[in-house]
């Protein structure tokens, strides 16, 4: 990789790790150019019996295991995950949680991974994050979906026992531009395999890892495609130092490394998948991986909703619950339709990830996006309708006698979602790119600056036949037949909003692509809205469909299911309208224009009275290996003494 890569060069690399065909058919991308393919998620698939069953009896034994044998207060305490509950977890069967059976896992389906995911981090979110890193991003879905069969033969049964793993992509100097990527992997001349140099930061898990995935970049020669390539390496490998574990504002039991390769030797059999397809591997597992983030995410929602509830309920002002009083009340509705809207996203989600019929890049990366946005906001205003107490640790509670609810800590937990596996925007260009993907196979030529006058003439021809097809079927849909969507009731004028503006945010897309043209990668708050659309109305969707199902399910529901998929819906609706008329009438340019200026230094004087307690000297670290001791008890720090 360039040490200082261009814009195009950067570009290039992301484009070339891309899944690039859809071979199966997508909601989300149907919904970004206008389609309304109900059909795609509505009835939702039915869940295999045996599954539910298997399940449902895992997740008793992870709430008894939680309860009987995990404080969570102690995790605060002492910023660490027993050695002794680790263990447990492993006894329990939770690190194989998806795992397939037949390699000593348990096989649970997406929507049951996703349900303990939830249940351990509401106990606590630094034990749902350790379980997430190592199977959702960790060595087990990659070498499910890229491995040999005796890759998956010799580390799956480990890694579902005792073996935690973790991913290591992240460098010093490398965020969500892996065109920057300084960490190589030189093939040996003997060709048996690789030597690994560099370093890692911020790998979840990395501190207690028995094994990693590590990403680097191999140099094009002969015989060697070059390229991010994956890599299996145990943590006890020689030259593999843990230099740090980092410590964050929440998560504070989490064992985030900085991890250093000094000339570590890979065999040629422990490539995952081929050299030059590392990025791909990433990107692809985090197709679905990206569903733990959001049931994660949905949990905290759910939670604060009952804290507030229950405060609400119980704390009177001025002779009434404050839950009476009307800024209480319309925060309280705003958490109960934000977290069964969450809940909705990620049940339809899910449940397609499971059928396999659908293509759910868009899906999943949407469901994290609104997840970690909508999840962060429902946070807050638990905060502030507990107010000063939701300030207070809850150990401190606990001291003078108070119910010890973790506020403070969910929130602190909680901002990080909006950051890590994407943060939003980078989500925002991500999906973007995913859903003018079929504008770019048809009329991507005429967007090129250094097109010849024939070629962009014949570009264009092609591209006008395609849009003089499609463009008119964007006038009219369902969505203005008031008698459309009819059996879900009360629900349907939701559906039809959501079926017209689909077809309206399909034609603010070319808008923006016919004013903008190549410009538009470069219009990130643009881009950012047109993505924010689609998540609600995805979202407004998967409401609708999900009160539908529960109502199928449980009967005497339907009323109370459909209240809540109303409520959600029409602060969605909201949402979005606010969203399509910021598509046009914002400050986009002028506020560019003034953030350019700020850089300069134009306002500096404004920052004078700044005293800075972390002091003088840049941002970036100026050295590329940080020279640090091992961390004492780290897995890798006796192998890193040999």
């Amino acid at each position: 990789m360039a040490s200082n890569p261009s814009y195009e060069q950067s570009k290039q690399v992301a484009e070339g790790s891309r899944e690039t065909e859809w071979s199966r058919p997508s909601f989300g991308k149907e919904l970004f150019l206008g389609n309304f393919r109900l059909d795609l998620i509505h009835p939702q698939p039915e869940p295999d019996p045996a599954a539910v069953r298997k399940g449902e009896a895992f997740l008793e034994r992870l709430r008894g295991f939680l309860t009987e044998r995990v404080d969570p207060q102690q995790i605060e305490r002492e910023a660490k995950i027993p050695d002794d509950v680790l263990t447990g977890l492993g006894e329990l069967g939770a690190l194989g949680m998806k795992i397939p059976e037949e390699y000593g896992g348990l096989g649970l389906s997406q929507v049951y991974y996703n349900k303990a995911l939830a249940t351990a981090g509401t106990w606590h979110s630094s034990i749902a994050v350790l379980l997430s890193a190592h199977q959702s991003i960790g060595l087990p879905e990659p070498l499910r979906g890229f491995g040999s069969e005796e890759q998956k033969r010799e580390w799956l049964p480990k890694l579902a026992r005792d073996h935690v793993s973790a991913f290591l992509l992240t460098e010093p100097d490398v965020g969500s531009d892996p065109a920057r990527m300084s960490t190589t992997a030189v093939p040996t001349a003997d060709g048996t395999g690789y030597r690994i140099n560099g370093t890692k930061l911020w790998a979840t898990n990395g501190v207690i890892a028995a094994v990693v995935v590590v990403m680097a970049v191999v140099p094009r020669s002969e015989g060697h495609p070059g390229g991010i390539t994956a890599f299996i390496c145990p943590a006890d490998r020689e030259g593999v130092t843990v230099l740090h574990r980092n410590s964050f504002m929440g998560l504070r039991g989490i064992e985030n490394s900085v991890t250093r390769f000094d000339d570590v030797f890979v065999p040629t059999a422990d490539v995952i998948g081929a050299e030059g397809k590392g990025l791909r591997i990433a990107l692809t597992t985090l197709n679905t991986g990206r569903l733990s983030l959001p049931a994660i995410c949905l949990a905290t929602a759910k939670y604060s909703l009952k804290i507030a509830r229950e405060w609400s309920a119980e704390r009177t002002q001025w002779g009434r619950p404050i839950g009476e009083h009307d800024p209480i009340a319309q925060k309280l509705a705003r958490l109960a339709g934000t977290a069964f809207g969450l809940e909705a996203m990620l049940d339809v989600s899910s449940r397609l990830a499971d059928d396999k019929r659908n293509d759910i890049r868009i899906e999943a990366a949407l469901a994290k996006l609104y997840a970690s946005e909508l999840g962060w906001a429902a946070v807050d205003d638990m905060v502030q309708i507990r107010g000063g107490r939701a300030f207070e640790t809850a150990e401190s509670l606990a001291r003078r006698g108070e119910k010890p609810v973790p506020a403070e800590q969910l929130l602190r937990d909680m901002r990080i979602n909006r950051i890590f596996e994407g943060s939003t925007e980078i989500m925002h260009l991500l999906i973007a790119r995913e859903a003018v993907d079929q504008h770019l196979q048809v009329a991507g030529d005429v967007l090129l600056d250094d097109l010849g006058l024939a070629d962009r003439a014949r570009a264009a021809a092609r591209a006008g036949a395609f849009y003089a097809r499609w463009f008119p079927a964007l006038t009219t849909g369902a969505g203005q037949r008031p008698s459309s969507f009819g059996e879900f009731g009360d629900l349907a004028g939701h559906l039809r909003y959501v079926e017209r503006s689909a077809r309206k945010l399909a034609r603010s897309t070319f808008y923006a692509m016919g004013r903008y043209q190549a410009r538009l990668e470069r219009k990130g708050q643009l881009l950012g809205r047109i993505v924010d659309i689609g998540a609600e109305l995805y979202a407004m969707a998967c409401a609708c469909v999900y009160a539908d199902t529960l109502a199928r399910q449980q009967p005497g529901r339907q009323q109370e299911a459909f209240e809540m998929a109303d409520l959600f819906c029409r602060q969605a609706r909201r949402r979005a309208d606010r969203l399509f008329t910021e598509l046009w009438a914002n400050d986009d340019e002028s506020q560019y224009a003034v953030a350019q200026q700020v850089l300069a230094g134009r306002h500096r004087w404004f920052e004078q009275d700044v005293l800075d307690p972390a002091g003088d000297g840049p941002m970036m670290p100026t050295h590329a290996r940080p020279a640090a001791e091992p961390v004492p008890g780290s897995t890798v720090d006796a192998g890193a003494a040999r």
